[in-house]
């Protein structure tokens, strides 16, 4: 198909997609002539899997296509991938100076280490965290540290639905792709189940009248 048919099935405009082309975050298509190349089922998907990096995982160009660029090296490793996508898309704040880190560093170390979990306290996701234990007490919310252990309870469970989500995929292809949507759209799915579940629960606490 010509790069018009290709935006008019892919839903993204032409100009955004001859910007991804030059970007390397979708492959080249098969050239037809000096100005004209032939594209196919695989750019679709690739481009609609782009979309939803940007557009729910609000990556920018550069982080899609290091998510990318592991999803497509040779022989890749499942555990590679994830890292490259948790890091890309966790976005912790940079450490600070401010004396109530020490503190919140300790908290979640030592949640961590209650858990018996196998992650290093400076794990970018760790040190968001603390950034979020550090700007709760700044707010007088010191009690939050307080929920972490059932947040973590909830978490693991959700880890375990994680994963079962890649082991259940047919393909290696499938399951380095499924560590990306998982994540990406797991976020935003969790978020959405989260707030309905607020919702759920604030209305058997406080029904309406």
């Amino acid at each position: 198909m010509r790069i018009a048919e290709l935006s008019r099935r892919s839903g993204v405009a032409v100009a955004t997609i001859k910007y991804y082309l030059r970007e390397g975050v979708l492959p080249p298509g098969e050239r037809t002539s000096p100005n004209q190349a032939s594209y196919d089922d695989t750019h679709v998907h690739r481009l609609r899997l782009v979309r939803a990096l940007v557009d729910v995982g609000g990556l920018p160009i550069a982080a899609v296509r290091d998510v990318l660029e592991t999803v497509d090296a040779p022989d890749p490793a499942v555990g590679k991938t994830l890292g490259t996508v948790q890091l890309a898309v966790f976005r912790s704040p940079p450490p600070t100076d401010d004396p109530a880190r020490a503190a919140a560093e300790e908290a979640v170390a030592t949640l961590i280490d209650t858990l018996g979990w196998n992650c290093p306290p400076d794990h970018p996701a760790a040190q968001a965290l603390v950034g979020v234990l550090v700007t709760a007490g700044s707010l007088g919310h010191e009690r939050l540290v307080e929920v972490l252990p059932r947040y973590a309870a909830a978490c693991a469970a959700v880890a375990e639905s994680d994963l079962d989500y890649l082991d259940g995929a047919a393909s290696l292809d499938e399951r380095l792709e499924s560590v990306v949507v998982g994540i990406v759209l797991g976020d935003s799915a969790l978020a959405a189940l989260r707030r309905l579940a607020q919702v759920n629960e604030a209305l058997k606490r406080y029904p309406e009248p």
